[in-house]
């Protein structure tokens, strides 16, 4: 049985000093995983804009004016295509993410297809659609869905501050609709909202304290975007967000932590920093949703810097100069849209 961690705990671990914290979570993070791996996701937004929620960092949302121009679900061959871009640019999961509050059912079978299609690329996949029914997280695990994402984005004190169109009950009642159906759980959060560092820690403690721990956990940098009402927000300090992914390292042992958005304005120290911290999957590829992503050539080096591999749940993964090769001719290529923190 998994621990259960209170505020008090979690509270003292962000207070550890820096050296001390980081050693613990590299520890930690040794015990579960091999420090090399990292997991790769692609994420493609396949329906952009217009959403109804007023989540006051997303560029998304159809109550600010940000110059993102709304579009429609896309075909089902449009995102497959897609997918098979990111495998052969090394990515093993691909992520599907809807600017929706939540799924119509006319939308489902597409949804279904999407699942299948990519799922038959021998990718993973997963999906952020926002809030589901029973019914539906029940199709979306029997169409083969391996992993929804569905964030929590900060503490349950502070979410009022940021969201007001959904409550925060309602995303917990989400994730467990996607438990019950087999699902595994994506479920993360943001740095850089104004929250306080207690409100970090609680973020925390609620993702830890679910039944099952969620297996990925993204840890976003809030990207300001112009428009939105965080647009002015002050930067986080690069120390703040490491110890944010060490912290989550120490408290969700076996979860892959994810370096998420935010990684563009990062400098490769502070990645590399955030790697010795326990995260251990990123995003890749031209763009988060709506907001850019560092190159994958340049992720390619990092990692060779870093002596990190990506990991492959593929065995065709060819020759390594091919696939840069390769992985440099998508780079360029015209590939949709990908975002910051998913609903």
């Amino acid at each position: 049985m998994a621990m259960r961690w209170t505020l008090a705990q979690a509270q003292a671990l962000f207070d550890k000093p820096f050296l001390e914290l980081m050693f613990e979570a590299q520890q930690v993070h040794r015990q579960h995983f091999d420090p090399r791996q990292v997991q790769v996701s692609t994420l493609l937004s396949i329906k952009t804009g217009a959403c109804p929620e007023d989540c006051k960092y997303c560029p998304q949302s159809a109550r600010y004016k940000t110059g993102l121009e709304a579009e429609r679900l896309m075909e089902v061959e449009e995102v497959l295509a897609s997918a098979r871009k990111a495998k052969a640019a090394g990515s093993s999961r691909f992520c599907m993410g809807a600017a929706w509050k939540n799924p119509s059912d006319r939308d489902m079978p597409y949804l279904e297809k999407m699942v299948q299609g990519v799922k038959a690329l021998g990718m993973e996949t997963c999906m952020t659609l926002g809030t589901l029914s029973d019914a539906q997280a029940q199709r979306l695990g029997e169409a083969g869905l391996d992993f929804y994402n569905h964030n929590l984005d900060t503490s349950p004190e502070f979410y009022g501050n940021i969201i007001t169109t959904r409550t925060y009950q309602e995303r917990l009642d989400t994730l467990e609709k996607v438990r019950e159906a087999g699902i595994k759980v994506c479920s993360g959060g943001i740095v850089g909202l104004g929250e306080e560092v207690r409100d970090r820690a609680a973020l925390l403690v609620q993702l830890a304290n679910l039944p099952v721990a969620p297996e990925s956990v993204p840890i976003n940098m809030l990207v300001k975007v112009k428009g939105t009402p965080l647009a002015e927000n002050d930067d986080v300090d690069p120390f703040d967000f490491i110890r944010t992914i060490a912290v989550a390292r120490i408290m969700m042992p076996t979860s892959h932590v994810r370096l998420s958005a935010g990684r563009e304005q990062m400098s490769e120290q502070t990645q590399a920093m955030c790697f010795m911290a326990g995260a251990n999957s990123i995003f890749y590829g031209c763009k988060l949703l709506t907001t850019p992503n560092p190159e994958e050539d340049k992720d390619l080096l990092l990692f060779r810097k870093l002596g990190l591999n990506p990991e492959h749940t593929h065995t065709d993964a060819g020759d390594n100069a091919q696939q840069q090769a390769l992985t440099r001719q998508l780079v360029n290529a015209d590939s949709a849209r990908y975002y910051n923190a998913a609903p």
